[in-house]
């Protein structure tokens, strides 16, 4: 399939780019079309080092000679457009380039991936791309083994989450918890002690609780605003606390996390 210079932006070649801007509609589209979309090539390498496989790539004219260099042009097809039409396509400034529409891969049960893990984060209807990514570039660098993420959780492989994640959604192992009861069961099922992280009367200091670790620990982190619900902290073994100062109650979830898993790590 050679590389393919395109110059309409009605284009339905074009068709997976289209309105990206859009949250909430790609939100539906890409899990259910089975795609997610990588943008910049370095985070589009990191994808396919992990195994992921592109459907396509949209690559502006300068960034060819980058793209064609990671991405094997016999068996993808290469989109080239001008930055204009990009920008026309997308609904946005396409500052790094390069985009590619992606196939997601199949989600893994919850007890494969945590089977080995001593400390697992648990991610509870965060909504914000930001944070998503934010948390998972803490696990990857601070030493977590694995993110689980709730039925309502904003999707890691959204492409502001790949991005703000710099590409470690694809090193991390991550899957998504079952509704209800049944996540607070999938995690004491795989012999997980929760550790929900919360402002809450009588819970333990982070530090304390560092101090006599459980040998295998869930993170649990609640959604922005309200925090974990009382469902999650009813189904927690333990509350624990980040202690404050200077007149601060708490901190950002992706900033709580990277202080919590620095603390719990081995």
């Amino acid at each position: 399939m050679p590389i393919i210079p395109v110059d309409d932006p009605r284009d339905p070649r074009l068709s997976d780019y289209r309105d990206l801007t859009d949250v909430a509609l790609r939100r539906v589209i890409e899990p259910q079309g089975g795609l997610y979309i990588a943008e910049s090539a370095k985070v589009l390498a990191r994808a396919l080092r992990a195994g992921h496989r592109p459907r396509s790539v949209l690559v502006q004219e300068k960034w060819v000679a980058e793209t064609v260099d990671i991405v094997d042009t016999d068996a993808v097809d290469v989109f080239v457009v001008p930055a204009a039409l990009a920008e026309d396509v997308t609904g946005y400034a396409v500052h790094r380039g390069v985009l590619a529409a992606m196939h997601r891969p199949p989600e893994r049960p919850v007890a494969e991936v945590v089977r080995d893990a001593r400390l697992v984060v648990v991610l509870e209807d965060i909504v914000d791309h930001t944070n998503v990514g934010a948390v998972f570039r803490s696990v990857a660098a601070l030493g977590a083994d694995a993110v689980l993420v709730s039925a309502r959780c904003a999707d890691p492989l959204y492409r502001r989450s790949v991005r703000v994640s710099m590409g470690t959604v694809f090193q991390v192992p991550w899957t998504r918890l079952p509704e209800g009861p049944a996540a607070t069961a999938a995690l004491h099922d795989a012999g997980l002690h929760i550790a929900a992280l919360a402002l809450s009367d009588g819970a333990v200091a982070l530090d304390a609780f560092a101090a006599d670790r459980p040998e295998r620990i869930a993170l649990m982190l609640g959604a922005e605003g309200d925090g974990l619900s009382r469902r999650a902290l009813a189904g927690a073994d333990t509350v624990v606390t980040i202690p404050m100062g200077g007149g601060v109650d708490s901190l950002n979830v992706a900033a709580a996390s990277a202080v919590a898993i620095w603390a719990l790590r081995r």
